[in-house]
């Protein structure tokens, strides 16, 4: 009989490195990209040999092992291994006092700092579910996202009482709210008075390693946390994030960046969200080294920061590398110890100019989402790619892509009822097996965990949400996939390139439009600094017609500018409308808004931005006013 557990795997992931030596590409990259990929398997292989093992065990264990070692750092405060294990277990233990029952929710909103991870640290120990709200939403959105997790208490920093007062009012069953810190502003200004002090009631628990009766039998199958989704496509959705997925996201990319005690991690990501709060952290504190965090990004103090704290790795946006290659020159700029820059969202524009300008060694681009069931990992360094799967792990990540129709919305369907797989540089939609139900049973568990990160879909909280995220009889009758909602092609090298969102793509003149592909082309242009590209209706017209909204400087000549896209993108691509703005609206991630832009349109009565037209007729961008525009609607121009 095969073997099929963890010793096996290792075996065969050791042996299958000579084929993944022999298939990568001849660049910075196949040798230093086997060795990534080895590491992170052997990294993450012992998960299932020990599923009562969580991250929050592990890092008391870490504590044992690096004690007044440096976990979290920051300018206000900083925390030891020693320190973190032990303000964690305070939490656990009022957790346990307040009577939080395994798999009850408790909702954490809160800037980024050293106490968020204590926070949940604690509260999961002992089988509690953790909610990361998003400091940014207030009233009905944050009361959506409550409702759809139903907590029992609410903690949250003293300067958001208001925020979390004005959800709260809104719920048919409001949570006990439990305030950290006072209000820098008074008290009273917030509310703070009317609750109690968390920070105060767990000076009164011990830190402690847990007891045998106060520790509960959580295993890596226990869920732990939600994230919240974004909300482009509707309102947020709060992703289940187990154990499991905490330990395998920790363990994984510790060891494809190689992390150690000597390492120092810059986060200044949210930290509710999945990459700031677990990836950024979890990676670096598993292998002993240390995490600065910041609240936010700042690319005016990076290079001070970074230099300051002795940082060896950076967690990246890819907008957050082009602002600083958009930066003045900065004194320190070369002069630091970052060895790899981690993250996805870089731009091939941005890419060559990040690295060489700064002399970063490495750039580890990747691509994940938080409930998606397969990642990707661009080991070998190849600019633009957002990664590619080694031959031998092919079975274990079963991933495809599937071409997609733009105007239906929908996979494309042979004539037998079944998904059609994209040819080499073929546009489609990214798709993740997700293996055939399991049983309860303990055997079958552990060999669920054995499976790795690759098909697991943990879903939301609501199953219907959770459903429309699954694709069945693709390619065989009852088969199920994890649609990923990006569309991407893959080259006759294995690399996969990111094209599009489903929902951001438009169709205009016959044609497929992908937005991200015409920003790209657009910010290459010399003088636009930033671009936000989206569709419009246009009455008269078939489909959307391109516009985008951009930001500029003194650099900027509209005449450079159409010439610059007419070499870049075929005619139906190139943007019928631009909208210059004095600054781009964006998320917390650093990601553009697009709704309300593309509600606004082309029409120049509703904003004091000037708005330029692609008048074909006198071949130049000419300024939109009422009267062109009303040309524009009665079909008296030509588009």
């Amino acid at each position: 009989m095969l073997a099929t557990g963890p010793q096996a795997r290792q075996r065969h992931d050791r042996m299958s490195v000579l084929e993944l030596n022999r298939t990568a590409p001849k660049r910075e990259g196949g040798d230093a990209a086997a060795k990534a990929w080895l590491r992170a398997l052997a990294a993450t292989a012992p998960i299932a040999a020990h599923p009562q093992r969580t991250l929050p065990a592990l890092i008391e264990e870490l504590a044992d092992t690096f004690g007044d070692t440096p976990a979290l750092l920051s300018d206000h405060e900083s925390l030891t291994y020693r320190e973190l294990a032990a303000r964690a277990n305070r939490y656990a233990r009022w957790a346990l006092e307040l009577g939080v029952a395994r798999g009850e929710t408790v909702c954490l909103m809160m800037p980024n700092r050293p106490e968020y991870l204590a926070i949940w640290l604690g509260v999961t120990r002992v089988g509690g579910i953790v909610s990361l709200l998003n400091t940014g939403l207030a009233g009905a959105a944050l009361a959506h996202c409550m409702t759809i997790v139903a907590p029992k208490h609410v903690i949250v920093a003293a300067e958001l009482i208001g925020a979390v007062e004005s959800a709260c009012s809104r719920l048919a069953v409001a949570p006990r709210i439990w305030v950290h810190g006072a209000s820098a502003h008074g008290a009273s200004a917030h509310g703070a008075e009317r609750h109690p002090r968390i920070d105060r009631a767990i000076e009164r628990q011990s830190g402690a390693r847990l007891s045998g009766a106060e520790r509960r039998p959580i295993t890596v199958e226990d869920r732990a946390l939600h994230i919240y989704t974004s909300g482009t496509t509707g309102l947020p959705k709060a992703a289940n994030i187990s154990h499991h997925r905490l330990l395998m996201w920790s363990h994984w990319f510790g060891g494809m960046m190689d992390t150690g005690p000597g390492d120092r991690m810059y986060d200044c990501l949210p930290m509710y969200h999945s990459v700031g709060g677990i990836v950024a952290i979890g990676a670096v504190l598993v292998n002993g080294g240390s995490v600065l965090i910041r609240e936010r990004f700042s690319a005016r103090q990076f290079w001070d920061d970074v230099r300051r704290f002795d940082c060896t790795l950076f967690q990246y946006i890819g907008e957050l590398c082009r602002y600083l290659v958009q930066a003045p020159p900065h004194p320190d700029e070369r002069q630091h110890k970052i060895r790899i820059a981690c993250g996805n969202g870089l731009r091939p524009d941005v890419w060559g100019a990040f690295k060489d300008r700064f002399q970063v060694p490495q750039i580890l681009e990747f691509y994940a989402s938080t409930e998606g069931n397969f990642s990707l990992y661009n080991a070998e360094g190849e600019p633009g790619a957002i990664g590619r799967i080694p031959p031998f792990l092919a079975r274990r990540l079963p991933t495809a892509l599937i071409r997609f129709d733009i105007e239906k919305g929908e996979p494309v369907r042979d004539a037998d009822g079944f998904c059609v797989r994209c040819s080499a540089n073929q546009v489609g939609e990214a798709i993740g097996r997700i293996p055939p139900s399991a049983s309860s049973s303990l055997p079958r568990l552990l060999e669920r965990v054995r499976e790795g990160a690759g098909g697991r879909f943990e879903g939301y909280t609501s199953a219907r949400d959770s459903q429309t995220k699954i694709l069945r009889d693709v390619f065989e009758p009852g088969d199920a996939w994890f649609r990923t909602g990006d569309l991407m092609r893959r080259d006759e090298r294995g690399f996969f390139y990111f094209v599009d969102r489903i929902g951001d793509t438009f169709r205009w003149k016959g044609e497929n439009v992908a937005t991200f592909e015409v920003a790209q082309a657009l910010t290459e242009c010399p003088g636009v600094l930033e671009a936000n590209v989206y569709g419009v209706t246009v009455p008269h017209t078939d489909g959307r017609a391109g516009m985008a909204a951009i930001v500029v400087d003194e650099r900027f000549d509209l005449a450079s500018l159409r010439a610059h896209l007419a070499e870049r993108l075929p005619d139906y691509a190139r943007p019928l409308f631009l909208r210059r703005l004095g600054a781009m609206e964006v998320t917390a991630t650093f990601k553009h808004k697009k709704s309300d832009l593309a509600r606004l349109g082309y029409d120049p009565s509703l904003t004091d931005d000037a708005i330029y037209f692609n008048d074909a007729g006198r071949g130049a961008f000419v300024r939109l006013d009422q009267a062109l525009y009303e040309r524009i609607q009665r079909r008296g121009t030509r588009v």
